[in-house]
């Protein structure tokens, strides 16, 4: 007797990589000590919130007393939150933004999905550049959509805008891009990002409808030496941004994101209706409310402490890494190293790791094989007692 469906029974036991190394890392914590296992797994960010977060939560406090303090609203967010995370992305978009043009959701895993229901028919293909964030297979199916993977440039990890050309057919409905990059840490130029823009509007024009390009911006902070994330709105009338507050400002778990729509888009009052509808059908319903408060705290505070952390601890594995003798580009941003496999079979070297107590991630679950994920969204600690398991893994 099949209690889930067919589908259900593939999902599961493909499962996640990323999420099989945490329980595995679990149980090598219980054999052997939380002290003696290096876990670089999980793209968990183990930083504070901002001190304006602990404010507005003793605010919260207090409002929380008041007879519908924490019920329903509309189905897209506060108007006061949109209002003010309209003003912001606006800024960093380049792109005057209203509240009609932006939606907030359940993370930037509701907005997604909630775009995705909205835009897509039975059978239309999702564009995804590899390596890639592995759930875009699943929020895609989840809809009917495809996910149809297209090469990196081999060179540095960048789109390949021959390849995304080639890649685009009248079931085309989206490119999903991921700037800076989860996995591979590469940062996409503004000229990349123009010039995708631009083969996507062709399709658009030679296939008869929108083919958006999505850009997923959740480490749009997370950029090192000066290096710039270009905004992705002007570039088209189809751009779409999708992020959260997860990375930049810790709330991970209170799950709160956001899509915002071009202004220019023709017919966008009808797309942010659908998304909104998307968001209530669904049964995300609306946003947390607690997120909300807690979002328009933390919004436009300075990140420049987390970013000076996270590059220190780049540096500190960049150094263990190449003392060791591993192949890997140094990340433009994100708090991932993406190294080539020794032996160039991730699964069997990711396993070697782990017999020294090191826990990474197959590249193969992020449609790159050969390659193997790191995150150092750890403590320090946990990258400086990791030099010795990475030097012997890699001596054999």
């Amino acid at each position: 007797m099949n209690v889930v469906s067919a589908q259900m029974a593939e999902n599961i036991a493909g499962g996640s990589m990323i999420r099989r190394m945490f329980e595995a890392g679990n149980e090598l914590k219980k054999k052997f000590g939380e002290e003696a296992v290096c876990d670089f797994s999980l793209g968990n960010p183990d930083l504070a919130p901002p001190p304006e977060v602990s404010g507005e939560f003793r605010l919260l406090e207090s409002r929380s007393r008041e007879p519908g303090s924490l019920g329903y609203m509309s189905n897209g967010g506060f108007s006061w939150a949109l209002d003010k995370l309209a003003a912001w992305l606006g800024r960093q978009q380049k792109t005057e933004l209203t509240r009609q043009e932006v939606m907030l959701s359940c993370g930037a895993a509701g907005a997604l999905n909630s775009f995705f229901h909205t835009v897509l028919e039975p059978g239309d293909e999702v564009l995804a550049i590899a390596p890639y964030f592995v759930e875009y297979g699943f929020y895609a199916a989840n809809h009917g959509g495809i996910l149809k993977t297209v090469p990196c440039r081999k060179n540095d990890f960048g789109p390949d805008i021959e390849a995304v050309a080639s890649a685009i057919s009248p079931r085309t409905r989206a490119l999903i891009v991921n700037s800076p990059n989860n996995p591979s840490g590469a940062v996409y130029s503004a000229e990349d990002l123009r010039r995708l823009a631009e083969v996507l509007d062709a399709g658009s024009r030679r296939h008869g409808r929108p083919i958006y390009l999505v850009a997923d911006e959740p480490y749009r902070f997370l950029a090192y030496d000066g290096c710039e994330v270009p905004p992705v709105l002007p570039l088209s009338p189809h751009a779409v941004v999708v992020s959260s507050f997860s990375k930049n400002y810790g709330l991970a778990g209170e799950r709160v994101g956001y899509i915002a729509i071009s202004p220019l888009l023709e017919g966008r009052e009808t797309l942010m209706a659908g998304l909104v509808l998307s968001n209530r059908t669904l049964g995300y319903v609306n946003p947390p409310v607690v997120g909300q408060y807690l979002m328009a705290a933390a919004l436009g505070t300075s990140t420049d402490d987390a970013l000076a952390i996270y590059a220190r601890r780049r540096d500190m594995l960049a150094e263990i890494l190449d003392e060791a003798g591993y192949e890997f580009m140094l990340p433009k941003g994100t708090f991932y190293f993406f190294p080539k496999a020794p032996g160039g079979d991730d699964l069997a070297f990711v396993e070697r790791l782990k017999e020294h107590l090191i826990l990474a991630v197959p590249g193969s679950g992020f449609g790159g094989p050969g390659y193997f994920r790191l995150s150092f969204a750890v403590p320090d600690a946990v990258i400086a007692r990791s030099r010795e398991g990475f030097a012997r893994a890699i001596r054999g």
